[in-house]
């Protein structure tokens, strides 16, 4: 458009523009809506037995001394001869937690089950497999945790971790393998059953959330990592984690020795098919 002094204007249409805003605000309110429904279906769900709920629906917290998370699948396997093959346990609770890896049900499925012992309810153990993302590793410690009175509590946790993550300038420290290491929190009393973890070494996913969470609060916390270099349940590497509950007394009582048939179910034997260059 022309003006009487010759200049040249550009005109947009009016039409246009609103258009292009309205489609605008169309994709970002889709956008939005998606990302809410995505948040909805990854948050971490905790499905307690009717006792529990009751007490938590009535404002009060699950009284308990010791709170037992066991972080992979030897960790886990190790609870599951050593400690939850007795009749002293029973299952209060799961929780759901949907991600990229983990798209299973609430559950036995959902790998992540809690127990208490029925002689001694403040004594709770958690055994965990399934895979949690970065975004839902301090969601779940939060909401766990949150259920606990945090008065003369005391977390252990049991996790697994690869010896290739382990950094150290012994060129032979594999040798050694399987081994533990440990990191705590302040409020923790009394010296760990290990050697403390070295730098340049971090403690990294649930375990390091966990671990994060007590030392916010002040709750006495350990971490008890054991590196290993087999891949896949074995059981000399769940043999590691017994001194990090035995040390725990009276709370944890360890089946000296499980039964052959226990074990067998546990630990499966590597299919040598599965070699690549066999």
């Amino acid at each position: 458009m022309a003006t009487f002094f010759g200049e040249v204007l550009s005109v947009y249409s009016r039409a246009v523009e609103e258009e292009d805003d309205e489609e605008e605000l169309d994709e970002n309110d889709e956008d939005a809506q998606i990302r809410k429904e995505l948040e909805e279906k990854r948050e971490v769900r905790l499905h307690w037995g009717p006792e529990v709920c009751d007490a938590l629906k009535s404002g009060d917290k699950l009284p308990c001394s010791h709170f037992i998370l066991a972080v992979g699948h030897n960790a886990s396997r190790f609870l599951s001869v050593y400690v939850l093959a007795s009749e002293k346990w029973e299952s209060v609770g799961s929780a759901s937690v949907w991600n990229e890896r983990n798209q299973a049900g609430s559950g036995q499925q959902s790998g992540c089950v809690f127990f208490r012992r029925r002689d001694e309810p403040s004594v709770i153990i958690c055994q965990l497999t399934c895979y949690i993302a970065e975004d839902q590793q301090f969601q779940w410690a939060e909401k766990v945790l949150d259920c606990l009175q945090h008065r003369d509590l005391n977390v252990t946790v049991l996790s697994d971790c690869s010896m290739a993550d382990y950094k150290s300038v012994d060129y032979l420290c594999g040798s050694s393998t399987p081994f533990l290491r440990s990191l705590h929190s302040n409020a923790f009393s009394g010296p760990p059953v290990c050697p403390a973890l070295e730098q340049p070494n971090i403690l990294t996913g649930l375990p390091a959330a966990v671990l994060n969470h007590c030392q916010v609060h002040r709750i006495s916390a350990v971490v008890y990592q054991c590196f290993s270099d087999v891949i896949g349940t074995d059981s000399v590497t769940m043999e590691t984690y017994k001194p990090a509950l035995a040390k725990l007394g009276k709370a944890i009582t360890l089946d000296p020795c499980p039964s052959s048939d226990t074990l067998r179910k546990i630990v499966r034997t590597r299919d040598p098919q599965s070699n690549l260059y066999i």
